[in-house]
């Protein structure tokens, strides 16, 4: 059934989550979300731009979120609205880069964990993103 697929796919990306987020990092520093998946917004009033709704061309993230939800990957959706997938990959690559990028600049990882964060990008962009 699709449902013990899709819990056991939440647990994959909320467990990598957790482990880049806090990383051996102290929990009373200030810390910046390292999901490689864009954030979602389900709100209706959010006039926020959100790149990776464009770049995927979904109309809202309540959309994106039933695609994602339904076991699609982000290369599945990209290329059910021709979209270009290398854009998407593009973009949460430079995300996640920024992200790391800040939390080497307030000091809540080591350059050497920066380097080693900064190395795993490439694999887990590319897991996100076709669901490796």
């Amino acid at each position: 059934m699709n449902i013990k697929r899709n819990i056991k796919r939440v647990m994959i990306v909320g467990t990598m989550i957790v482990a880049i987020s806090f990383g051996g990092n102290t929990w009373g520093s200030s810390t910046v979300s390292a999901s490689p998946v864009a954030k979602l917004s389900l709100s209706a009033a959010s006039l926020e731009r959100d790149d990776l709704l464009e770049a995927l061309k979904q109309p809202s993230g309540e959309d994106l979120y039933y695609s994602l939800y339904e076991g699609k990957s982000l290369a599945e959706i990209a290329s059910e609205n021709s979209a270009e997938v290398q854009q998407v990959i593009d973009l949460q690559t430079e995300q996640l880069t920024r992200q790391l990028d800040q939390r080497l600049a307030s000091g809540s990882i080591t350059p050497e964990q920066y380097e080693a964060y900064k190395a795993e990008v490439p694999d887990i962009i590319r897991s996100s993103v076709y669901r490796l």
